[in-house]
């Protein structure tokens, strides 16, 4: 069933465990998250960038997650890092059910106001609304240390804007990155920073770009001509501290893409003579299956639907 963010992530972060917010482009994906939950009674998050909507369409993108949500738990449909609010706006009337509005670029106040109309917009329809403040980028971007706090949220100014703007979750930047290559040098997160973010803040906090990116998933890639090099993601360690310190909804994306490009790499190698492009799929959706219920577990969501 679809529902709202706001009661399932308040729950989450009451209970220490994260939900999964998986990044969909197609109906493959979408089906792997589903058929994970499903098997392990895990609420989800399935949610769709601005590129993803504008790859497949957002209502072909709403139509397919509702056939999903027929299955007898907790699916929230949600725009993520949405900037355009133009597209966010349409979302809310379309029939999404959690809308991100990502103002952290912007200056602090420009972030405020276009965070609270977005509020004002989902609220009249009681759709929950995830903002942002922080720069989100690897550690590695930062030439010293002054400079790397800066990038990194701030605990009273979270507070504050959490506040400013009746958000209903807030993604803070406290160390990870979007993509493949997330670290050079040590892969900790600023779980200090974290614990004073949580003190200060009473909503449930968000991580972004949390990605393991998973040995043994760039392993099947690169086995099959994969060219990955040295990407390093987020430890699972970590991931579970920042659970038990706050973080109530986890967002993967990358580590679905490298299952998918694993298992596609790996099924046209091994079937040679196959025109069916279902049997090339196939081996990826098990894979992204395998790798959802792998995140299910590690954030305490399996059994929570």
């Amino acid at each position: 069933m679809l529902v709202s963010a706001t009661s399932l992530l308040q729950r989450a972060r009451r209970e220490h465990f994260a939900v999964p917010a998986f990044n969909i482009n197609d109906l493959e994906i979408l089906k792997s998250v589903m058929a994970a939950a499903t098997e392990l009674r895990s609420p989800v998050m399935v949610q769709t960038s601005e590129r993803a909507i504008e790859y497949a369409g957002m209502g072909y993108l709403i139509a397919m997650v509702r056939v999903a949500a027929e299955a007898k738990l907790p699916v929230v449909l949600h725009v993520d890092h949405g900037k355009n609010l133009k597209t966010i706006h349409e979302a809310i009337k379309r029939g999404y059910t959690s809308v991100m509005f990502d103002g952290s670029s912007l200056p602090y106040e420009e972030n405020v106001k276009k965070t609270q109309q977005v509020v004002a917009w989902a609220h009249a329809k009681k759709i929950s609304v995830e903002a942002e403040i922080g720069a989100l980028k690897g550690m590695e971007d930062f030439v010293n240390v002054a400079a790397r706090d800066a990038s990194l949220t701030q605990p009273d100014q979270a507070a504050n804007f959490a506040k400013a703007t009746r958000c209903d979750s807030l993604a803070i930047a406290i160390g990870t990155a979007h993509g493949a290559y997330k670290f050079k040098g040590e892969t900790h997160l600023d779980l200090a920073r974290l614990k004073k973010i949580a003190a200060l803040v009473n909503k449930p906090l968000v991580l972004h770009g949390a990605s393991g990116v998973l040995e043994d998933v760039i392993d099947i890639a690169e086995r099959y001509g994969a060219k990955i090099g040295d990407a390093r993601g987020v430890l699972d360690s970590d991931i579970k501290k920042a659970i038990k310190l706050g973080i109530a909804k986890v967002n993967i994306d990358t580590d679905l893409r490298l299952a998918f490009t694993a298992g596609i790499r790996e099924a046209v190698h091994d079937l040679p003579k196959v025109i069916d492009p279902r049997k090339f799929l196939e081996p990826a959706s098990l894979l992204m299956t395998e790798v959802a219920k792998r995140k299910m577990k590690l954030f305490g969501s399996a059994g929570k639907a």
